[in-house]
């Protein structure tokens, strides 16, 4: 008999994989806080975008295989794949996880195999431990691990499944367990280790990437005061055999590579250095970008400034912690002139006047560049004649 899944968070890593799952011949009940997510997915539609999820849910639903639900049932294997963003002062948040460990407890059995895919701090499996047992107390062998998605956005379907995976059970007999689950659908290498590596793993591969962008901002930053294409430099620099520089952008976004950083500066403050400064380098990249803006628009009374990108990397609709639209709110605070802003990938974004891309070429004296969608980089350079341009992404250096 096959294995019965319960997926808790039917967010960008969550809902690609349950249909996944289904499509796999599992028996998926995906449970999610917000009904209408609910409602949308039990009637085939999804709320995201990802390049073929929409065909995978809609079978996956009408095959039956993927049933979508506010509420938590019976299952053998728990996924757990909820938001873990950090508060103010940079340490995690774990309510989302918490309350999700809590609404299964009463639900898991012993023999059950409880799976935490979100990117946590070191140690929070073992917590998702506690809290069930705590609550469930006549538990005594259920297996937990930790397997840390490390999907694109954008590729995450194929990656669900081409890309090796890192399983850290708290005991052997968890590693096993979820090693042997994986090793059902995933066709990159499986491997394993105990849960507290297997958490500092994803932590690690984020920070690794956040130092390496913070070496290419600091460097734009540089270049601009020294008056040099910082483009152009790197271009060149990378043609060293073991130099590959990053390119600079308006700063870090998405819900990893902006978050899991801290998670090792809150664990080890002292010392963590080089990563705290690097979080610190990217987090003040995007009022550097504002500064340049303030500075063409003192050339106008009131000028139309169009933000070309909103969602924390090209070709996607994910805004979470995004620096463009944390620029486009402030500049709107400084009344600089009228902000309009284009993009391609969303409908609407609360108080943000979001126009088509013509609109935005035609009317605006000056064009920011924040996010290098495909659009964008079709734009003919005559559309862009007697305008001011902050191309924060060098997709117009790119075409010389």
């Amino acid at each position: 008999m096959e294995k019965k899944i319960c997926v808790i968070g039917l967010g960008y890593i969550g809902l690609p994989t349950a249909s996944l799952l289904a499509s796999r011949g599992y028996d998926v009940h995906g449970v999610d806080v917000r009904q209408d997510v609910v409602d949308l997915l039990n009637k085939g539609e999804i709320h995201i975008v990802e390049p073929g999820l929409d065909i995978l849910v809609r079978s996956a639903i009408q095959s039956k295989k993927l049933k979508a639900s506010a509420q938590v049932k019976s299952a053998d294997i728990f996924i757990i794949a909820v938001p873990t963003p950090f508060r103010e002062n940079h340490q995690a948040d774990l309510s989302y996880v918490e309350a999700a460990s809590k609404s299964v407890a009463p639900f898991v059995k012993d023999g059950n195999l409880v799976i935490l895919e979100s990117t946590s701090p070191v140690g929070t499996t073992e917590k998702i431990k506690n809290w069930i047992e705590s609550t469930n107390p006549q538990l005594n062998t259920v297996h937990y691990a930790h397997c840390p998605e490390r999907v694109i956005p954008g590729h995450v379907l194929k990656e669900l499944i081409e890309n090796d995976r890192i399983i850290g059970g708290v005991d052997e007999e968890s590693t096993k367990q979820a090693a042997l689950f994986y090793q059902t659908f995933v066709e990159g290498k499986v491997l394993t280790t105990g849960a507290r590596t297997a958490e500092m793993c994803k932590l690690v591969e984020n920070s690794f990437r956040d130092v390496n962008i913070a070496f290419a901002n600091e460097l734009s930053v540089i270049c601009d005061e020294l008056k040099i294409n910082v483009w152009e430099l790197i271009q060149l620099a990378n043609h060293h055999p073991r130099v590959n520089i990053l390119q600079p952008g308006p700063g870090v976004g998405g819900h990893c590579i902006a978050v899991d950083p801290w998670f090792i500066v809150e664990a080890a403050p002292t010392k963590a250095k080089l990563i705290a400064t690097a979080r610190q380098v990217n987090d003040a990249k995007p009022y550097w970008v504002i500064e340049q803006v303030k500075q063409q628009a003192a050339h106008y009374k009131m000028p139309v400034i169009a933000c070309l990108g909103l969602s924390f990397k090209a070709n996607i609709d994910d805004l979470r912690e995004s620096p463009a639209v944390e620029i486009i709110k402030e500049l709107q605070a400084l009344e600089l002139g009228k902000i309009i802003a284009v993009e391609p990938n969303v409908q609407s974004i609360a108080g943000i006047n979001l126009v088509d891309l013509n609109t935005a070429l035609e009317t605006a004296d000056i064009i920011l560049v924040l996010v290098d969608h495909k659009e964008f980089k079709q734009i003919n350079k005559k559309q862009l004649q007697g305008k001011k341009i902050i191309d924060t992404r060098g997709i117009f250096h790119a075409k010389d």
